[in-house]
């Protein structure tokens, strides 16, 4: 998955109507702090954002990938001394939206470089560097596109298919 280019979006639409930011039913988003605490508080934001949503059984996973994102934009793509403080605002923010039938979370940071799960089939015993496998197997999708404007950085996100509340 994790492509750039024209099929970056093409899993947010598969087999779904398109993307209207006007449909979107529910949307929230916080900014988060350039410090690994910053994981902790995005689990809770999720939490306590998707508890009314009616995710169903999609919870668990949706906040496991929540802490692998976050974790992955503290870790890879901040500056060495983050420019944070007044005039600068956060450095990373989360982004959750949901639709009748999908969720998008989505995880914004400064950095331009391209997010690639790495090959852990040479280190089975790494206690790090599967946060992308992790994403890629408990979301039904996951990319990346560049933050669109004069904003320098990337946003990676992660689909997941909801059960509509007839089925």
């Amino acid at each position: 998955m994790g492509t750039n280019g024209s099929t970056m979006l093409k899993p947010l639409r598969q087999g779904l109507p398109p993307l209207d930011p006007s449909a979107v039913c529910e949307a929230a988003s916080c900014a988060l702090p350039a410090r690994y605490e910053a994981v902790g508080e995005a689990r809770r934001f999720t939490r306590s954002t998707l508890e009314p949503w009616d995710v169903g059984d999609r919870f668990d996973d949706i906040a496991l990938v929540v802490s692998e994102l976050v974790t992955n934009a503290l870790r890879h793509a901040l500056p060495e001394e983050p420019r944070t403080g007044p005039g600068h605002g956060s450095p990373v923010r989360l982004h959750l939206l949901r639709w009748p039938e999908r969720l998008v979370c989505a995880v914004r940071d400064p950095s331009e470089e391209t997010p690639v799960p790495r090959e852990t089939e040479d280190d089975f015993s790494a206690e790090s560097g599967r946060g992308l496998l992790l994403v890629e197997s408990f979301a039904d999708g996951w990319g990346w596109h560049p933050v669109p404007g004069d904003v320098r950085g990337k946003l990676v996100w992660a689909l997941f298919r909801l059960e509509s509340a007839g089925r």
